[in-house]
Formats: structure tokens, sequence, C-alpha cells
């Protein structure tokens, strides 16, 4: 689906999961510094948006997913996850309540597969779903919303990530007073398709400069974070999309228990790369600790501050202080660690000891 932002002066379009928006448009530092400061939008125009609606569709919505939604006001946003059987992650879900429909926010690989699911798990309630992405554009900022939002039931289609707060329910893993997400003030702001062009006028920057910004904040995305084994508690997803009281849902049974009993066999780290070589790891590169494979690069980029940054998968047992290295064009880049889900994570239950018989 081709965007009026693709035609701008300097534009770049992406490739994989981003293909149809624009990378940048000749100056991703400079982007990033204005995106940064809320003065430009990023074009994602290629993400999905499905509609829920009916007086049932914050109770459904809840009883099938990881989030508590019930108690959702008109202008609310939430996070919430649909999860296998065994707890996979397979849906990552962005909400936004109008007091008529819910919308659903979603990667565009998500869309289809995602409409489709709900679809086969209307039953009886008074709920209807539909693909809506070929009405409504998405676009991301920081700060206040740089247009006029969408408002179809007279709720502008603003989405704040809660990202920056541990939502009532949830529990973070990370360690620090300083979360990085303090700072990470993300929106998504829902428009007609027809006025593309009109968004196109403003100042803008490219998914580069959004990248770069979210790997900073800690924030995992689906399409690049999450693979067939994901567990919400390997990303921290805890602090945002997951209820730990609510009642029961799919993947429950595996949520509770490693987080109460066990610990996540991964764990989302940051790294901080050599930058001397001037080349960035890709997604899926392996993760290195004394020359054997400990996990993977999931997103990696160049921030306006920090430099070389990266997003990476490792496995729990991974040594916390080691100095770690991934490759890039054939050069060995060494990689510094900064926690985010620390070894310790999960059996947060306080077991009592049996004493032992004699």
């Amino acid at each position: 689906m081709s965007t009026e932002f693709l035609a701008v002066d300097g534009a770049v379009e992406s490739s994989g999961s981003d293909a149809g928006v624009a990378a940048h448009y000749g100056n991703p530092i400079v982007e990033q510094r204005a995106l940064a400061a809320g003065t430009a939008l990023v074009d994602l125009s290629h993400r999905g948006v499905v509609s829920v609606s009916g007086p049932d569709r914050l109770s459904w919505l809840d009883s099938v997913s990881s989030q508590s939604l019930t108690r959702m006001k008109p202008g609310d946003s939430a996070e919430t996850l649909l999860l296998g059987q065994t707890g996979r992650i397979e849906h990552d879900i962005r909400v936004f309540d109008d007091g008529v429909m819910a919308w659903l926010l979603v990667e565009g690989s998500e869309t289809q597969a995602l409409a489709a699911w709900l679809e086969s798990m209307r039953f009886m309630l008074r709920v209807e779903v539909a693909d809506r992405s070929a009405e409504f554009a998405t676009l991301g900022m920081l700060g206040e919303p740089l247009l006029a939002a969408a408002a179809p039931n007279g709720i502008p289609l603003v989405w704040r990530d809660p990202w920056p707060t541990v939502a009532v329910g949830g529990h973070q893993y990370a360690e620090t007073s300083a979360h990085p997400a303090l700072g990470w003030t993300y929106s998504e702001v829902l428009i007609e398709r027809s006025r593309l062009s009109e968004a196109a006028e403003l100042p803008h920057a490219g998914v580069l400069a959004l990248e770069a910004l979210r790997i900073a904040a800690w924030r995992p995305r689906f399409d690049t974070e999450v693979d067939e084994k994901t567990i919400p508690h390997e990303l921290d997803l805890l602090r945002t999309a997951v209820h730990l009281t609510k009642g029961c849902y799919r993947g429950q049974e595996t949520v509770a228990k490693v987080h109460n009993l066990g610990h996540p066999p991964r764990r989302l780290v940051m790294l901080h790369l050599d930058g001397s070589e001037g080349v960035l790891p890709s997604g899926g590169d392996e993760v290195l600790l004394d020359g054997s494979a400990v996990g993977r690069i999931t997103s990696a980029a160049r921030h306006f501050e920090l430099g070389p940054i990266a997003l990476a998968i490792v496995k729990r047992s991974t040594d916390p202080n080691a100095v770690l290295t991934t490759r890039a064009e054939g050069v060995l880049i060494t990689a510094a660690q900064e926690l985010i889900v620390p070894p310790t994570a999960g059996a947060t239950a306080d077991v009592p000891r049996l004493p032992r018989l004699r």
C-alpha cells in the first residue's frame, strides 16, 4: 500500500516489515532529534487497524487476552496480548476504546490473522469485528499530537503508550529506579487515509528515528523482539500488557507458573555497541560469549545521544557482567550489556520451605 510520505523529497523506503513507509528523509539523526522533541511525526500507515464494536466488546476482549479491559472508559488506552496455550505470544495489541468501539492497533503482519481469529471466537456474543486498515492510517509521535485525530464516535482516536509506568496488576522485572521509559511519551494517532497528504506536509521523521528512540526506551516490538518461543516475561511485558490477578485466559497458567515459581528461559538485554567500525548488526545476528552463541540481536540503531545500540534476546544463564560480541558485515563488534530482564526474574512467590524429615 503506497503512501503520500514516500513522495516527499529525500524519502527512502524501508525494507522488511516496514516496507511501504519511509526509513528516513535524508538525515536520520536530525529526524530523531525532532521526533524526540515532539516536533515531528512518523508515517506508520503500513500498520493494521481492527475495530470491535458492540456492547460485549470489552468483556469479550478481556476474556481472551492478558490485560484487564472491562473497566476501560472512553478515551482510555491499554496494551494486551493474545497468547497460545503454552503462553507464547501470538499477538501484541494496542487497545483504544472510544465508548462505541474498541480500536486494535497492530503490526501489518498481524492484521489479517488477528481479525480472522477474533471473528472465529465471536460465538453468540454481541460484537462485530472489522479490518479498518483501508480506511484509517496510523501516525506515530512523541509529546502532544501534531494534528487532529479521526473521531468517528466523538472521541479522538489517540492511543497513548502505557509503557512509561507499570500498569495496575502488572509487574516490572527491570531493577532500576530510573527506567528509560519515563521519557517515552509515545502515542499513535489514527487519521482517515484521505488526510495522508495533509499529514505529509507536517514535519516528519522516518521509522529509523522511531526505532532508535524505541530501543533506548527498552520498548519491545512484536515484529522484532517476538519469535515463536517468546513468553511475556522475557521482554518485561508484564509491566504493561499482563494483569496478574484477572480472570482466566488462554496461556494464563504459563504466565502464573513462570512468574511465581520459575524463571523465563531467556531475557531481553540492551547492548551498547562499539561503533568504531561504523557498522550495525541486523535482526537475527548471533550474540556471542567466548565464541559461542548465547542469543540473537532483535533490533539495532544509531541513537543521537547513546550512539550504536541494540536490543537482544539472550539465554537466562548468560553472565550479566560479561562483554558480549556480535558480527556485522564480517566485522566483530563488542557489546556491553545493560540489564533489562535480570537472570533472577520470576520466582516471586514466597513458598515456605518444609522441614526435612529425618
